[in-house]
């Protein structure tokens, strides 16, 4: 061979390998895979943390949909080198994650428990996507979730065009909305059974605020409500039935697509406490150990098979997530599973069962068997006398021992030191951390509740009476005296008829008393005013008089009862403050003793703080005050009030109320006289009364504030 030939030869090993060079390095970055993906919780948000084998040149390009809610990003020239396609996650609102290859492209998909938005960023060879948390209104409540379809790039307000409303060729609802530009931000809200739509930074021109009633088109759109709030446009959209929709913008153009659920009646319902990925499975006569495999394979757990497990199975399942699969075959060939991490156990059930209770008798063997120890622990709140009935206490029903009552084991004992409140038990290691475990939760200062009650009780009393007395005299003496007409004192004008007839001339003297005695009176007002006029003959020895007699009272009064009292949560407390009557009481065997009523003010309580801060009373007050006088003893006149509220720290609410009214009109009158029009009057009397009284119970309670431990 010669130079040239050979320098040729060598010329087209260098070219082909600087080819076969480029070829490799192409085929390296067209290979890039992604190697591993996981989902974390950083600062209450999600990341997926996705681990490539190469560095990528750019973020992929993703999309989120909102029913279901899911977000996808497609990685081009990837594959997925993970071994397996759905990582289950179930941390936050991230479900799972599925990674799909196709061809030379690979798609990430996220599977969301509600819609929500993300960011991703490069470093290095990792990708990081962080889902925008959800607003906690939306996360009460699966029926509202506010999903942000696009920013707002606009700074100005800009108006909307158009609003149009079509009904799509499968029966869906599609609202158009022209907007002004590309740039208007967009945000969706379904709230309760509607659909929100608001256009941020937008306006509303007249023509288009309406209300659109689309009930004829055939969709599940009925209404259609457009109207201005704020610098925002708000579109209510109001379907019918069972719905879901979906959201696109093409340049100016905005749409809203509602359509029917479609419900497939193939698939199977998923049972409650079931969140597997979904598999479909059709065998016949299929060994049980080869069916574990197969769903071994799909969830990628390990599964311990013990070997009485055998027979076959067959089954069609589809759609089904593949725990409530798994537990639908163990519940068909009678099979128990214990779980230890990744690892299942599957065992018949009285295997299991015989299994479990061997390792219970082995580990109360070896509590029997442990040695001893005594630990000391001080206690700052509670009593430790009353610990030791909490740690030892068993009598069990019927007299037997052992009773489930008992905390520490068999073996162990407690005792205390009153005198620095120190608790000693001896007991297993492993019982006296359970026991360090118990005294923290229940050694913890009990909050305390100051609680004011105001018993207002107000009166109010109106009287009005009017009356009358007529009668006349007579102070002629009588022949016999001796005494001329014309003796003795005349009577005023203006003074009643007791002072005309009071004094008279010497003799005897013929007089005549009052034949209408109609006064004016008013329970509890002992004086009266009254106006008096006497008619007299010259000799002022005859006389006619009519005394007019009125009366009217008005009074208002107010009693305030305030008992305060201060008590620990879940704890009763009493406080009174009155008199005590004693009465006499006959025994059974016939000797007389004495016994006592009491007439009191008391507040009784027992209170409970609620862990929201808001405090729940049971609440029992008398209002008691001595009445009248019988022959057994002395009669009591109570108002009592028992009841339970909820009521928040610092709040005051009126727990009841006790209103009376009476009203009184009266008429005594001379029979056929009294009816007589006008001169009627001069025969009666009037009397008019009325009566108000009112009782009101006021509760505040207020938590005190936590001081802390004394010592």
């Amino acid at each position: 061979m010669t130079t040239k030939n050979i320098w040729m030869m060598n010329r087209y090993k260098s070219a082909i390998f600087a080819v076969l060079t480029t070829l490799a390095a192409t085929a390296a970055i067209a290979q890039s895979a992604i190697e591993a993906v996981t989902g974390t919780m950083q600062g209450g948000a999600e990341v997926v943390r996705v681990e490539l084998s190469q560095p990528l040149s750019a973020v992929p390009t993703g999309f989120a949909i909102q029913s279901p809610a899911r977000i996808a990003l497609d990685f081009p020239g990837t594959t997925n080198a993970m071994g397996r396609s759905v990582v289950d996650v179930n941390q936050g609102n991230l479900k799972s994650i599925n990674v799909v290859q196709a061809g030379d492209r690979s798609r990430l998909v996220l599977n969301l428990k509600q819609a929500t938005s993300y960011q991703a960023e490069l470093q290095g060879k990792t990708l990081l996507i962080s889902l925008v948390p959800v607003t906690t209104s939306a996360a009460a409540s699966p029926q509202s979730s506010t999903t942000i379809f696009a920013e707002s790039g606009s700074r100005d307000s800009l108006p909307l065009q158009d609003i149009d409303f079509r009904r799509g060729a499968d029966g869906s609802g599609r609202i158009v909305v022209s907007l002004a530009n590309s740039q208007v931000g967009v945000d969706l809200q379904r709230q309760g059974k509607g659909l929100n739509v608001d256009f941020l930074r937008s306006s509303l021109p007249e023509g288009l605020r309406r209300r659109l009633d689309v009930t004829d088109f055939g969709t599940p759109v009925q209404l259609v409500t457009t109207s201005q709030r704020g610098d925002r446009v708000r579109m209510v959209v109001e379907p019918v039935g069972d719905w879901e929709h979906s959201a696109y913008q093409s340049n100016n153009q905005f749409v809203v697509e509602i359509r029917q659920k479609k419900v497939d009646l193939t698939k199977l319902t998923q049972g409650p406490g079931y969140s597997g990925e979904k598999l479909s499975l059709n065998f016949q006569n299929i060994e049980v150990r080869s069916l574990l495999q197969v769903i071994a394979d799909f969830t990628n757990f390990n599964i311990v098979t013990s070997d009485t497990v055998t027979g076959s199975l067959t089954l069609r399942l589809k759609d089904v997530p593949w725990d409530q699969a798994l537990q639908i075959i163990m519940d068909a060939k009678g099979l128990g599973m214990r779980k230890s991490g990744t690892v299942l156990w599957i065992a018949p059930k009285d295997e299991i069962d015989a299994r479990t209770k061997k390792d219970f008798e082995a580990a109360l063997a070896i509590q029997k068997l442990e040695p001893l120890k005594t630990q000391a622990f001080q206690l700052n709140y509670a009593k430790a006398a009353d610990m030791i009935t909490q740690l030892t206490n068993s009598a069990g029903s019927g007299g037997g021992s052992g009773s489930s009552t008992r905390f520490l084991t068999e073996r162990g004992s407690a005792i205390s030191e009153p005198r620095t409140n120190q608790l000693f038990v001896t007991d297993t290691p492993s019982k006296l951390e359970e026991v360090r475990q118990l005294l923290l939760t229940l050694d913890v200062a009990v909050r305390q509740v100051l609680i004011e009650a105001r018993i207002v009780e107000a009166r109010d009393t109106f009287g009005r009476s009017l009356g009358v007395r007529l009668g006349g005299g007579d102070l002629r003496p009588s022949p016999q005296s001796g005494y001329g007409i014309g003796g003795g004192n005349r009577a005023a004008f203006g003074t009643s008829y007791n002072n005309a007839v009071a004094t008279s001339i010497g003799g005897t003297v013929n007089t005549t008393e009052n034949f209408v005695n109609l006064p004016a009176s008013l329970s509890n007002v002992s004086s009266v005013g009254s106006f008096a006029l006497s008619i007299f003959n010259s000799a002022a020895n005859r006389f006619l008089t009519l005394e007019l007699s009125a009366m009217e009272a008005d009074g208002k009064g107010k009693i305030v009862s305030s008992p305060r009292i201060i008590t620990a949560d879940q704890t009763k407390a009493l406080i009174e403050q009155g008199t005590e009557y004693p009465y006499s009481v006959t025994a059974p065997n016939g000797a007389t003793t004495l016994a006592f009523k009491k007439a009191v003010l008391k507040l009784e309580v027992t209170l409970q703080i609620t862990p929201e801060g808001n405090i729940i009373l049971d609440l029992d007050i008398n209002k008691d005050s001595r009445g009248e006088t019988t022959t057994q003893g002395v009669a009591i006149d109570t108002k009592h009030i028992k009841t339970q509220i909820l009521i928040e720290n610092g709040g005051t609410v009126v727990i009841g109320g006790i209103f009376e009214m009476e009203d009184t009109n009266q008429e005594n009158k001379v029979p056929v006289l009294g009816d007589v029009p006008v001169l009627g009057n001069l025969f009666k009397t009037r009397t008019k009364e009325s009566s108000k009284r009112e009782m009101l119970v006021f509760i505040t309670p207020k938590v005190i504030s936590d001081r802390g431990p004394v010592r």
